[in-house]
């Protein structure tokens, strides 16, 4: 049996670079999406461009349906796969919910996504990985898990559940063979960061350490590393992915401002 894996939010950006990861490697790669026509043509840029089979698979995450999860799952065997590897990258940004103000079902909609939909997607797997004797989960966390941005307290509160959740699987499930760890990226070279002006007036890149930030790829090749066997014997832990923010205690402003390569 091909080895396989099953990336959330694949359809582009970060979670379409990890299936093309994992793709150059020969995996089979299975391709969550919110929206139907991008994940069956993420499937098939993949298939022409790797000749791996591939396949989409859409799922709602405004409210938490176990039935939903385990349909994609006994699709995925009936498909004739137990999933080697499974990689957690959608996510719900909680953008601009002031604290004193966000509505309350807004910011427990960050958790139904970040903390419900992950729950439910990595017991899933867990079960194919058990049976087939071993596996890896990895989440698509990030730093904002450990030094918080302004008005982004479920979306940072989320991501720091996520570190605690990958750890309670590493422990409960370790004995099965299955592993989970987290990467943790800062800034991302995403279309919107790209859109917006102030990363070029003020350069956000200049203020980490190796001045840049992540492209898709960065993320792309810590995702595999920890979703392959080259990291047989790393679970529970996190790799930082963001140029070395979280090493400093304060950023170096004065410096000349960073150029576009």
């Amino acid at each position: 049996m091909k080895r396989s894996v099953f990336i959330t939010g694949a359809h582009d950006g970060t979670g379409f670079a990890i299936a093309e990861r994992f793709a150059k490697e020969g995996y089979d790669v299975f391709v969550g999406s919110r929206e139907r026509e991008k994940a069956d043509t993420a499937a098939a840029r993949l298939h022409e461009k790797y000749g791996v089979f591939s396949k989409g698979y859409i799922y709602q995450t405004v409210t938490l349906d176990e039935n939903e999860v385990k349909a994609i799952f006994d699709d995925i065997r009936g498909q004739g796969y137990l999933l080697d590897t499974l990689v957690l990258n959608a996510a719900n940004l909680g953008i601009g919910q002031v604290s004193l103000d966000v509505d309350i079902n807004d910011f427990m909609g960050v958790y139904t996504t970040n903390i419900g939909w992950n729950f439910l997607m990595a017991r899933e797997a867990a079960k194919q990985m058990k049976e087939k004797g071993g596996g890896a989960i990895v989440f698509i966390g990030s730093n904002s898990s450990v030094r918080v941005t302004e008005n982004r307290c479920a979306y940072c509160s989320s991501k720091s559940a996520i570190n605690a959740m990958s750890k309670s699987f590493a422990i409960d499930w370790g004995k099965y063979g299955i592993r989970s760890n987290c990467v943790l990226p800062g800034m991302i070279k995403t279309v919107r960061w790209g859109n917006n002006v102030n990363n070029t007036k003020y350069c956000l890149p200049n203020y980490t350490p190796i001045e840049d930030i992540a492209t898709f790829e960065d993320v792309a090749n810590a995702a595999w590393y920890l979703g392959s066997d080259q990291s047989r014997n790393t679970t529970g832990a996190e790799i930082i992915v963001d140029g070395g923010m979280l090493a400093q205690l304060t950023p170096n402003i004065n410096r000349e401002l960073w150029k576009n390569k």
